[in-house]
């Protein structure tokens, strides 16, 4: 099922931000051996990657703190740590979600400005597009600092959209697959569509007033090429 009723009328958008992690790719072995790699650290060894899903999406800092009662000093050099595998291997252990890469040519070439707006560091989404050939599609790719600065979403949305220069909200729309990129939309007033084939459940988006909600990649782009524009899909 995909939920088309757009909250406040059907708009033609320009610009489109994604997110990165369960919305373009499945990160979900990378991330949860790089917190498993961390955690053994403190000496923290009976998680298993399905038990720590919920690292994918916040803030590595806030999970570290709100899951395991770390320190915020605890939670910045288990981030470090963190790293030490996911530079290394973890950004590898990723798998493209199928139908992406024709959906971006798809709409790039129907005329969107297509961006990455992440948690993740900005390095590290850079490093994964271009392993996965996608970073062509993308105007600017928006993530975190590797200082542990500008991780909510609302931050790297206003990051995204100061680079874009964009001054019409209203042209723009935010895809992502947690409560965290609805969140981060609408504290600058932005629609959002939140994607079920990520880590994100319809009960979460409906929570955080997701204003489309899609199962599928498939869905999605007959959203953005239907609903939104008014086009035909290729």
């Amino acid at each position: 099922m995909t939920d088309l009723k757009m909250r406040g009328g059907t708009m033609t958008y320009t610009h489109l931000l994604f997110d990165l992690d369960g919305t373009i790719t499945n990160p979900k072995l990378g991330i949860t051996n790089a917190v498993i790699y961390a955690l053994a650290k403190y000496g923290i060894t009976d998680q298993t990657n399905d038990d720590l899903l919920t690292f994918i999406g916040p803030p590595l800092k806030d999970s570290f703190m709100n899951y395991f009662n770390f320190t915020k000093e605890e939670a910045v050099t288990a981030i470090e740590y963190f790293r030490e595998y996911y530079r290394d291997k973890g950004l590898y252990e990723n798998i493209l979600y199928d139908g992406i890469g024709p959906l971006l040519k798809t709409l790039k070439d129907n005329g969107y400005t297509l961006a990455i707006a992440t948690s993740k560091p900005t390095p590290f989404a850079k490093t994964i597009l271009q392993y996965f050939e996608l970073d062509g599609y993308f105007e600017f790719i928006g993530g975190s600092k590797l200082d542990n600065t500008r991780t909510a979403k609302s931050e790297v949305i206003e990051h995204v959209l100061e680079n874009l220069n964009i001054q019409d909200i209203s042209k723009v729309i935010m895809i992502g697959d947690r409560e965290h990129d609805i969140n981060g939309a609408k504290s600058h007033n932005m629609k959002s569509i939140g994607v079920l084939y990520g880590f994100g459940s319809r009960e979460e988006f409906e929570k955080s007033g997701a204003d489309i909600i899609v199962e599928s990649v498939a869905a999605l782009e007959q959203v953005l090429l239907q609903y939104c524009l008014n086009k035909t899909s290729k």
